[in-house]
């Protein structure tokens, strides 16, 4: 038999994917929504710390980190640099993937190895199901209404209370943190991340209008109108099940994910982005991820595995990766 092979395709077909750029649900507060969040975290000193962590590692010297997110919070992070540096480095921070943490430093050596210093933030109250732990606790400073297990209907009755408001703070102060420290160079710093990291990156991107660049794959938190339709995977079906019960929420769930959607972080984005998507991903539809992608409205590049699923280009990308900071950095 001749012909092209068929490929079971989740979503729809590259040829309509390239030309998917949905209306955004955006809130007509939405910046003024950011605004003010990331100006009440500023008014809580960053206050940031570091403790050598020693681990047998000759070539990286490696920090437990901590600095104030959301509220005053006490975030965790590892940091890792090079061991042999004679100037300030450029920056790249490490969103985490949804259930993940910080892990442990050794998962986390190809950046230092490659002359950057490496921030790997942990996720506030996730990481203890998975195989990446987290120690950061998330601290509710609200009543926090009924939810579906899992965070993206923690919060879901109003944006302020939302989990993901406390954790895209977070990721936006991670910046500050990482940019006061004497051995990076403030002007080069960078954002990486997969999935909920991906979805992350995208956020602090728009938030963080001098970053160097973003990198994020397979990004989670994007379009949720139809990610939340298209898909039964977690953790997106998390809002299928709370609405399943709560009937008439509909579209106040909708309303408060918009302020948190990363298509609208996309329409305001700044730094050059590199995204990557799997078009047989289940758990970020690509649809989705073509959303955030055609509405970003800085220079970017899309690259496609047409046989991967949530997993991407996994380890294979990273080359990609490190020529794309190379380009940003300067060499």
């Amino acid at each position: 038999m001749s012909g092209e092979p068929t490929v079971p395709l989740f979503d729809w077909p590259l040829e309509r994917l390239v030309r998917y750029r949905p209306p955004r649900r955006e809130p007509s507060d939405f910046d003024r929504f950011w605004q003010t969040s990331l100006k009440d975290a500023a008014g809580h000193n960053l206050d940031v710390t570091l403790r050598s962590w020693h681990g047998h590692l000759t070539l990286v010297d490696v920090f437990d980190v901590e600095f104030s997110g959301f509220s005053g919070d006490r975030i965790r992070a590892w940091l890792l640099l090079p061991k042999h540096r004679t100037a300030p480095l450029p920056g790249v921070i490490q969103f985490v993937g949804y259930g993940g943490g910080r892990g442990i430093p050794y998962e986390w050596l190809s950046y230092s190895n490659a002359g950057y210093a490496h921030l790997v933030m942990d996720n506030r109250g996730q990481g203890g199901g998975g195989s990446i732990t987290a120690v950061t606790p998330d601290t509710a400073h609200s009543p926090i209404g009924p939810s579906a297990p899992g965070f993206l209907t923690r919060g879901i009755d109003d944006p302020d209370n939302h989990y993901y408001r406390r954790l895209i703070v977070d990721a936006s102060r991670a910046v500050d943190a990482l940019a006061s420290l004497p051995e990076i160079d403030a002007a080069r710093i960078a954002v990486v991340g997969a999935s909920q990291g991906g979805g992350l990156s995208l956020a602090v991107g728009a938030l963080r209008p001098h970053l160097a660049a973003v990198l994020t794959d397979v990004p989670f938190l994007c379009d949720f109108p139809r990610a939340v339709t298209i898909t039964d995977a977690g953790p997106y079906a998390e809002v299928a099940d709370f609405l399943r019960g709560d009937r008439s929420a509909v579209e106040r769930t909708l309303d408060t994910l918009s302020y948190f959607d990363a298509t609208n972080f996309a329409a305001r984005a700044t730094a050059p982005a590199r995204f990557t998507v799997g078009l047989m991903d289940r758990v970020c539809p690509p649809s989705t991820v073509y959303a955030a992608h055609n509405h970003y409205t800085a220079a970017k590049q899309l690259v496609v595995y047409p046989f991967n699923g949530h997993e991407g280009g996994g380890q294979y990308d990273l080359p990609g990766k490190l020529d794309a900071l190379r380009e940003a950095f300067g060499g």
